[in-house]
């Protein structure tokens, strides 16, 4: 585990980060301080798309809530998956996240998920240095509220809903 960060915390502020996003160009650059000044931000991540959980539970969960998660004052919602842009294009797309105007955002190396403390590998499954399952209620750049699954096969504490209660 060297070179890995210790877990992220509730009042931590997060760390930089670089991640990639399709834009209409192709490829872009999303530097997520630049998301997260002087803004509440949920952020939520997942073992991978397209992966059982994340596709029918997780990511529902947040289409589901975004309106109410709006009214309480949520300026966006983040879905971090350490996957390619491509593949998170095509998950966006095919799970409606896209157009409920959720944000996509691939964690290419894993550096995010690494630096806070997320990361987790699953060799039977085939996931390798990918993102436990949680979400964060973040205000310019602050862990107000952090929630992450004991088991990345749940969608419990993670959910929208879960997270709407919070706020």
């Amino acid at each position: 585990m060297e070179g890995h960060g210790m877990p992220i915390n509730e009042g931590d502020t997060l760390p930089g980060a670089t991640f990639i996003t399709m834009g209409a160009e192709g490829p872009e650059q999303v530097d997520l301080a630049e998301k997260l000044d002087g803004r509440r931000v949920v952020l939520f991540g997942v073992p991978g798309a397209f992966t059982g959980t994340c596709t029918t539970a997780h990511v529902p969960s947040f289409i589901r809530t975004k309106d109410q998660l709006v009214e309480k004052g949520v300026d966006e919602i983040i879905c971090v998956s350490v996957n390619d842009p491509f593949v998170m294009k095509a998950w966006g797309e095919q799970t409606g996240a896209s157009e409920a105007g959720i944000t996509m955002l691939a964690d290419a190396e894993a550096a995010f998920t690494q630096a806070i403390g997320m990361d987790f590998t699953a060799p039977p499954a085939g996931l390798i240095n990918r993102s436990k399952r949680f979400a964060m209620v973040v205000e310019s750049g602050v862990v107000k509220t952090l929630h992450v699954e004991e088991n990345p096969g749940l969608c419990d504490v993670s959910g929208g809903e879960a997270i709407l209660e919070t706020l």
